[in-house]
């Protein structure tokens, strides 16, 4: 049995949602396809996902001088608490399916802060001589990913930084084996909108069978 982790990043419905609706029909097909295994859906725009902010640095920095978790403030216990929550969360899961729009180039702050959480030193990734090494081998990833514009060839390539991003994340990590669903030019070409989401659906239900 495996652990899915089903991270999702838009404020809008499934139905106003390319993305969404394509990641909605690639995990209910994958749950069909594979019974027994543990799904898990998280909506970020849903959750309290901590930033790392003042406060965060303040307890890391206390910890770090040898203060005890207990002598925190409670503040600072809640934020710690959630990202350790978090954390093993997502170390326990053996495949991610994150679903995003692009916006303004790149992904939603909900799921850049997600990802914040993701990258600790000991946990997921470790320091050596060579340079950084990811500790998450052996999982797998996709990334489910709509754009208005066309991104994916032609002089807006370079613009995008979203599917990218989370391919270095990723990477970081030690989850290399990572594929994308790219559902774009709805907006550029808005007459063939349903046409591209369509094809978008298909090629998820496919890939929910072998993923």
């Amino acid at each position: 049995m495996s652990k899915v982790l089903y991270v999702t990043a838009n404020p809008k419905s499934i139905e106003e949602s390319y993305s969404l609706s394509v990641g909605n029909a690639f995990i209910e097909k994958y749950k069909r396809v594979h019974p027994e295994d543990e799904v898990i859906t998280l909506d970020l725009y849903k959750m309290d996902i901590p930033l790392i902010d003042e406060i965060v640095f303040s307890a890391w920095g206390k910890l770090a001088q040898g203060a005890s978790f207990e002598s925190l403030t409670s503040e600072e216990q809640k934020k710690l608490s959630t990202m350790n929550s978090l954390l093993e969360q997502f170390m326990s899961a053996d495949k991610y399916v994150f679903v995003t729009p692009l916006w303004n180039f790149t992904i939603p702050p909900k799921m850049k802060a997600y990802l914040d959480v993701m990258c600790v030193a000991g946990k997921t990734f470790k320091y050596t001589e060579e340079g950084p090494v990811g500790l998450l081998n052996g999982k797998k990833a996709l990334h489910i990913q709509a754009r208005g514009g066309v991104y994916s060839t032609g002089p807006a390539a370079d613009l995008e930084m979203g599917d990218r991003y989370i391919s270095t994340i990723l990477n970081f990590i030690g989850v290399t084996d990572k594929q994308s669903i790219i559902v774009e030019g709805m907006n550029a070409t808005p007459d063939k909108a349903n046409e591209i989401k369509a094809a978008a659906v298909e090629k998820a239900v496919r890939l929910a069978e072998t993923f």
